[in-house]
């Protein structure tokens, strides 16, 4: 099979199976996990059953890649180099809003805290298929700064949990649960930026606040 060909295929099933990931959000927002079939998601998402079932076997895979897809970014594979700690916070603070900012995410917690109750393991799946990969890679950044000498930490999960948090609380807790709540792309950048400078200040690798990774 040439290339172009296998290239088509890739792509026809790329769109597929971003009709697919579109269709189940919808329907579980609508009739709710239990409720909603992989046959009932096919017909909403215009493809075959045997598409679907070769993609997602399960209703519990499918949700696994909307975790997946909504906590995904394009550059995650290239964390900021260690040596600045503004510069790289920021490049962190900024993909993390936008991650935030994303319908999608919304969609997927209003999932997830409406069928808490009888699917914890849905509550499960975004931890540790979403939540924590994405924390991981906020302390080990933070680590890495630290053992450069750019930052003296007692708690890297602490000090991450501090600063994905100041960012959280303004940009999506408050969209979750306001409808119509919306934050100006200047006012994100103000969030961040306060953020970084706090985190910075705190954790200086001088002064009185300095002291040695637990």
């Amino acid at each position: 099979m040439s290339k172009v060909v296998t290239t088509y295929h890739q792509r026809i099933a790329q769109e597929k199976r971003a009709l697919i990931l579109t269709a189940a959000t919808a329907l579980f927002l609508e009739l709710g996990y239990d409720r909603t079939s992989l046959a009932r998601i096919a017909e909403r998402s215009g493809v075959s059953r045997a598409t679907l079932f070769k993609q997602f076997p399960s209703k519990a895979a499918l949700f696994d890649a909307m975790v997946t897809e909504a906590w995904s970014t394009a550059d995650e594979e290239d964390p900021p180099p260690a040596g600045n700690i503004v510069d790289g916070l920021t490049t962190i603070g900024r993909r993390y809003a936008e991650l935030l900012s994303r319908s999608q995410m919304t969609d997927l917690f209003r999932i997830v805290i409406a069928e808490l109750p009888r699917f914890p393991e849905l509550a499960d799946a975004q931890f540790s298929h979403g939540k924590m990969p994405y924390f991981e890679s906020v302390r080990g950044y933070l680590l890495a700064e630290h053992e450069a000498g750019t930052v003296r930490v007692e708690d890297v999960d602490l000090a991450a949990t501090q600063f994905l948090g100041m960012i959280s609380n303004y940009v999506f807790w408050p969209a979750l649960l306001v409808p119509g709540w919306e934050v100006s792309a200047e006012r994100v950048a103000q969030v961040v930026d306060e953020a970084v400078r706090t985190i910075a200040a705190r954790y200086a690798a001088t002064g009185p606040g300095s002291s040695t990774v637990d």
